[in-house]
């Protein structure tokens, strides 16, 4: 059984879902996008927090992602990535967050003749940031995006070589980009797996449907995070209030 199941929640929409996401017990994944960051009131933060953990809720957080690459091959890139993730470790710790997920940057398309020098780049900057992510009390959770297959994760992750840091599998990302099975997936890195992403579609297009509307295998899906990734958090990223609620509804059987 997973440890803790999650619903999206963009910060923007915080004041609009509030009372329902209290009210409804659910443990949040707040994303937090650079305008969010940029803009933040960081009392309204630590007031959230106290919220949460007055009813009993526990909280994730996704970091910005756009225009941002930890393994960039431009040094200024990953100097304007190295702000927004320590703002959002600055969240994390505020928020009492189990696991902060972030994208890698990675591409094939974009990065495959740059593969090595993007993967020590990116080694290189979670290195550097282990005793933030220790000092915030969370985990860091890397996420599929355009993986094909996990090779270029599992160097990252070999490479980093801490238990801060770990793997969020994001079962859309994986319907739409990867040419390996998912028992391949996870045979390679499915022991890394501390978070994942649960939303459908039909392999075309990131819809983030709920659970059991587009031809994600779910029972297979759900099978091998039990097997491979008992402990980890699953987070629902449904991206409207009715799809939350009618994925959290389909969930419940695979629990």
């Amino acid at each position: 059984m997973p440890k803790l199941v999650c619903g999206h929640l963009p910060w923007q929409k915080l004041e609009e879902h509030c009372h329902f996401i209290i009210s409804q017990k659910i443990n949040p994944e707040l994303f937090l996008n650079a305008t969010s960051l940029e803009n933040m009131n960081w009392q309204i933060m630590a007031d959230f927090s106290r919220k949460l953990v007055d009813n009993g809720i526990s909280c994730t957080i996704h970091a910005p992602f756009m225009d941002l690459n930890p393994g960039s091959v431009d040094p200024l890139i990953r100097e304007v990535t190295g702000k927004r993730v320590d703002e959002t470790l600055k969240a994390a710790k505020i928020m009492q967050a189990k696991i902060v997920v972030f994208h890698p940057g990675y591409s094939r398309l974009a990065h495959g003749s740059v593969q090595a020098s993007w993967l020590e780049n990116s080694v290189s900057f979670w290195q550097q940031r282990l005793p933030a992510i220790e000092e915030a009390g969370c985990l860091a959770a890397i996420e599929n995006i355009y993986e094909e297959e996990p090779s270029t994760l599992c160097q990252l992750l070999e490479g980093i070589n801490s238990p801060l840091v770990g793997h969020c599998f994001d079962s859309g990302h994986f319907n739409m980009f990867a040419t390996v099975s998912l028992d391949e997936w996870f045979d390679a890195i499915g022991d890394k797996i501390i978070e994942s992403h649960l939303h459908d579609n039909f392999g075309k297009a990131d819809e983030h449907l709920p659970v059991g509307e587009g031809n994600i295998d779910f029972d297979k899906v759900t099978s091998l995070l039990h097997n491979h990734a008992s402990e980890a958090i699953w987070t629902l990223e449904a991206h409207s209030r009715p799809r939350l609620e009618r994925s959290f509804a389909a969930i419940k059987k695979y629990l």
